[in-house]
């Protein structure tokens, strides 16, 4: 019996030799010295460039802490709609933090960590149009993200409506209502609440259509990195972080939505 169990021990032990380990995320990033993080610069304060054309906002200032931790620099990229999932598959970003609703449906492709933040989607209107509700936007032109949850809603609650597509709500979308080229928007309350409070010839509709999970998107096959990444999150909520941060771009009376931390 016990050369038997000598041969079994020493040939598993060359198949382990022979099969090289499977580094992950964290190795390859740390390997290359930077992350690539996507992240969406479309609207004010979420994601927007400054004065100088720098990448400034909510979902930025978690990427430069999640880089941090990670000990690299941070290479950001631009994305918003289908491109923030895609360019993940196809290799081209390590992480996406980029205001992404946590979805059954995008889970069938990438895996997302536990939510950062919190969004419902809102409805701005012109404050002189007369509409008070999702029944007055039959037959009126509403701004929508392509690819985003709020075309996905609107298409079902308002199918008469006439939607007008940008791939960054800002400044497309929001230059549209500005020169009051559309009757309205859909977008998370996060950016609209914040654009309200900018032009006052805008107003949001009282309540929300959703409240979605806002997580961290990474690309299937690496549930250790998805493990680290919840860590993550985890500490940003329990060290006071994210209450920080939040108030930093909403102001210090704004009430950050619950999230709850796993570690």
């Amino acid at each position: 019996m016990r050369p038997i169990l000598t041969f079994l021990a020493a040939a598993a032990l060359s198949v382990a030799l022979a099969v090289p380990a499977f580094a992950g995320m964290l190795d390859d990033i740390r390997s290359r010295g930077t992350v690539r993080i996507g992240v969406s610069l479309g609207g004010e304060p979420i994601g927007f460039r400054d004065a100088q054309n720098n990448p400034v906002g909510y979902d930025v200032d978690v990427a430069t802490m999640l880089a941090a931790k990670l000990g690299v620099p941070v290479e950001f990229t631009d994305v918003s709609g289908d491109a923030r999932i895609s360019m993940l598959v196809s290799g081209q970003l390590d992480i996406v933090v980029a205001n992404t609703s946590a979805t059954l449906e995008r889970a069938k492709t990438v895996d997302f960590s536990i939510p950062y933040n919190r969004a419902g989607l809102r409805i701005i209107v012109q404050a002189d149009s007369g509409i008070k509700d999702l029944k007055d936007l039959t037959g009126k032109s509403i701004v929508v993200g392509r690819g985003t949850t709020g075309e996905t809603f609107i298409k079902k609650a308002v199918p008469d409506a006439n939607l007008v597509y940008v791939d960054q709500f800002a400044p497309d979308g929001v230059l549209q209502l500005q020169q009051k080229r559309v009757d309205a928007a859909i977008e998370d309350s996060s950016l609209l609440d914040y654009l309200a409070t900018k032009n006052p010839s805008l107003v949001t509709l009282p309540g929300l259509y959703s409240n979605d999970p806002i997580g961290i998107a990474v690309a299937k096959g690496d549930p250790e990195f998805v493990r680290w990444l919840d860590m993550f999150v985890s500490d940003y909520i329990q060290s006071g972080a994210y209450e920080a941060n939040y108030k930093k771009w909403w102001g210090d009376k704004a009430n950050p939505p619950k999230l709850t931390p796993i570690w």
